[in-house]
């Protein structure tokens, strides 16, 4: 055994106002962690305990892909601490374009959009870090057809957005942005978050926010009226510092929340409750009866680093 391996960390210390993680990769902590860390994975339930016990009231976990999606979607009818988001990630998209796949699996992420506790669409947009210029065209599709998605079910959409933020915006402007637009793990910088701010769009910070080199973010956290501002972890990537290089899991976020309270010299609890109260709005209550679903997938996903 290598005892120099990452262990999980600590639980910080717990939250007097309750938070939201508003993305997150339950599945992926379930199946990745094994292979990244040589820890033994959590299962979700696991996870969310943890993460009750230091106030993260719930979570959204976050579709990647039609497997990821479904799983999202019917682990949130059983788990009252569970809303979803579904789509096809832009990263996805170009390979499901290749195999003549696309369009149906466009369709699943539809009807899955339509089901009670599934209140958001993504994680999509657009990502011109991983996908070539052959593959664009495809992101674009499926960019706008998750829009269109969102739109009629009236629920959220949360933005992928990696290298391609002049492409990303001018997309939502041509095809009308959903009424709760969400960038999540905003990566921008001041300018960009006004102007995201200005069109009433959300901005969501993750444990880079923390980082030593994110002065971009931070610059963009304090750009913004505090009625647009997000969090969450994305785990179990970007866990904060002082965990940084550590799986992260929901339970981690009360370090970033705290961070952020520091960096823009407000009071703690008052700034949970500003961004409890944006979740709230953006994605409905968790509170909701879950609807039991007999067909709870079990099987093991095949997580990729996606985030």
């Amino acid at each position: 055994m290598n005892d120099d391996r990452p262990e999980y960390p600590p639980l910080p210390v717990p939250l007097t106002v309750g938070i939201y993680d508003n993305h997150t990769h339950l599945d992926h902590l379930d199946g990745l962690v094994g292979s990244w860390t040589g820890l033994e994975p959590l299962d979700y339930r696991e996870q969310l305990d943890r993460a009750s016990t230091v106030g993260v009231r719930g979570v959204v976990q976050v579709g990647v892909d039609v497997e990821t999606s479904r799983w999202a979607a019917e682990v949130a009818a059983r788990e009252p601490r569970i809303l979803a988001a579904v789509a096809i990630h832009p990263n996805e998209a170009p390979r499901l374009e290749a195999a003549g796949e696309l369009d149906a699996a466009l369709a699943e992420i539809d009807e899955l959009a339509g089901r009670p506790r599934v209140r958001a669409v993504g994680e999509t947009g657009l990502d011109f870090f991983r996908t070539e210029e052959a593959g664009r065209a495809a992101q674009f599709r499926s960019f706008e057809a998750h829009i269109a998605i969102a739109k009629k079910h009236g629920i959220a959409m949360q933005i992928h957005d990696r290298d391609a933020h002049a492409e990303v915006i001018s997309t939502l402007r041509i095809n009308g942005a959903p009424e709760n637009t969400v960038f999540h793990c905003f990566s921008g910088d001041a300018d960009l978050a006004r102007l995201c701010a200005d069109n009433g769009w959300y901005l969501s910070f993750a444990g880079t926010v923390t980082f030593k080199n994110a002065d971009n973010l931070r610059a963009a956290l304090a750009a913004i009226p505090r009625d647009r501002i997000l969090i969450e972890t994305d785990a179990p990537y970007l866990a904060p510092m002082p965990v940084r290089g550590r799986p992260n899991a929901p339970y981690l976020i009360p370090h970033t929340l705290r961070f952020m309270a520091d960096f823009l010299e407000t009071d703690l609890s008052l700034l949970a409750a500003q961004i409890t109260s944006n979740t709230e709005l953006v994605y409905g209550s968790w509170s909701a009866e879950p609807v039991i679903s007999d067909a709870l997938s079990t099987d093991e996903v095949d997580p990729s680093d996606l985030a």
